[in-house]
């Protein structure tokens, strides 16, 4: 096989895989075929498809998602996209599943009894919701008295909120400082009415 042919093969699992595809799973695919692992490179074979898309001026492009990469249509056409499919295209959150959420991705591993500590409700519902739609997993048992559960966040978790892994997530202090800036202006603003 040569090049073009690995990048067609490679489009067509992009195209075909409704999760992001990951070089572990590239080099399964190809591992009957003897092929010089250079030109199985995800990396470079998705550089070559993306310039080949910019070069076509494509409606699609990939993007880099959780632990691998997902052929996505370009932002602007979200809105037809949404008119086609007639859907919100959110995942419905309440501001309890949205509390509890961000201290599991900001503490994790973190146990339900950190969570009511901090939210200062019982949580147990919640958790089992984020559960269910799969934002959150169960990682183990803690050390402490009655081995409470650990919870993280998962790949789906990193999907619906475009991170390519944790570390993109902002951090603690410039939420903080956002705060007060815009409290700061509200400040301002309240002076004029």
């Amino acid at each position: 096989m040569d090049r073009k042919e690995i990048n067609q093969i490679v489009e067509a699992l992009l195209f075909a895989s409704p999760e992001p595809l990951t070089q572990a799973q590239l080099n399964s695919i190809f591992e009957m075929d003897l092929i010089d692992p250079e030109l199985t490179s995800l990396e470079n074979i998705i550089e070559d498809l993306r310039n080949q898309y910019n070069k076509n001026d494509n409606a699609f492009t990939i993007v880099q998602v959780a632990s691998g990469y997902q052929l996505v249509s370009r932002s602007e056409y979200e809105v037809f996209i949404r008119r086609l499919l007639k859907k919100s295209g959110r995942l419905a959150l309440t501001n309890a599943s949205l509390e509890t959420l961000a201290i599991v991705a900001y503490r994790q591993p973190v146990n339900r009894f950190e969570i009511e500590s901090i939210r200062g409700v019982d949580s147990s519902g919640v958790l089992r919701t984020l559960l269910s739609k799969n934002l959150i997993k169960i990682k183990g048992r803690d050390s402490g008295p009655g081995r409470p559960l650990l919870y993280n966040t998962t790949e789906k978790y990193l999907e619906y909120f475009g991170l390519s892994n944790l570390s993109e997530m902002p951090k603690l202090s410039e939420l903080a400082d956002l705060e007060k800036s815009e409290s700061h202006q509200e400040n301002q603003t309240d002076a004029f009415e």
